[in-house]
């Protein structure tokens, strides 16, 4: 029996819509390399903006009642604000690490990259979402966008992030499994979004706002934002380097295996048609 009749492989559009955007990505952060990291600062100025909105919405709902008992509704709203990140990024085709993971582990499947320009476009992006990171973090530095609840939020959530680097391994495997399921999140989320089986843009838009909803309001953990985080709250009251360091590479490597392999890996494999045409598809 023939296997172009099969209906085993929904997700083919999905590799093939991934395997050009790996293209056009290895190439600019090849031989465009300063435009790509323009579209990697724009992330990260999105993701300063939005996470900022998000504890300001925190602390609003926070005002309106004392002692707390309206945070939770805060943290809910907040977290839908936050969603908005990957929307923009995606539209506005910004460069963001983490949904990269899963495009270079895709390519590498099909021997579409190389480690070396895997590894460059990766340390382009990271550095182009820092630099975005950077800018808005000199913007709060000089105003008072953050003074009051709202910083006092951002400077606590950074305390219980290092707190994961200090409590010694258990924090570590708890911030590695949370980086693991946040990425799962945001890449299962792309891989909805280009599979072509939704078609309207509200419908994309609505499956990137839950996924960044649920990690935000779960309170895992993504490398970028962390970054970001990091940098504004470190440059207003300053940061001990050491911790904030750790507490990025451990939610590095769980993006990684989040988006990456639990994701990226494991639809390059099942959607792999060649395998079934070398063994049969009553072997598959």
């Amino acid at each position: 029996m023939s296997t172009d009749n099969l209906q085993l492989f929904p997700g083919k559009q999905f590799i093939s819509t991934i395997l050009d955007a790996l293209e056009t990505k290895t190439a600019m952060s090849g031989e465009m390399a300063r435009r790509y990291l323009q579209r990697a600062g724009m992330a990260g100025i999105i993701i300063g903006v939005l996470y900022g909105t998000n504890y300001a919405v925190i602390a609003a709902f926070d005002a309106i009642a004392p002692g707390g008992t309206m945070v939770p509704v805060g943290r809910f709203f907040g977290a839908l604000a936050f969603g908005w990140a990957l929307v923009f990024i995606y539209y506005s085709k910004s460069e963001l690490l983490t949904s990269n993971m899963m495009i270079i582990s895709i390519g590498a499947y099909h021997r579409r990259t190389t480690f070396g320009k895997a590894l460059r476009l990766l340390g382009l992006c990271y550095l182009g979402n820092f630099l975005g990171g950077l800018l808005i973090a000199v913007f709060v530095r000089f105003s008072t966008v953050t003074d009051g609840v709202a910083g006092e939020l951002m400077s606590a959530s950074v305390e219980h992030k290092l707190a994961f680097i200090t409590d010694g391994p258990a924090g570590w495997s708890d911030l590695f499994f949370r980086a693991v399921l946040c990425n799962f999140m945001i890449n299962l989320a792309m891989l909805l979004v280009y599979n072509g089986l939704i078609k309207d843009d509200l419908t994309k838009s609505l499956v990137m706002i839950m996924s960044v909803f649920i990690f935000a309001f779960l309170g895992l953990e993504h490398s970028v934002a962390n970054t970001v985080l990091f940098t504004v709250v470190g440059l207003k009251e300053g940061i001990d380097l050491g911790p904030a360091a750790a507490n990025v590479g451990i939610a590095l490597l769980g993006n990684f295996v989040g988006g990456g392999l639990l994701i990226g890996l494991y639809y390059a494999y099942v959607n792999d048609d060649s395998r079934v045409a070398r063994r049969g598809p009553t072997e598959a």
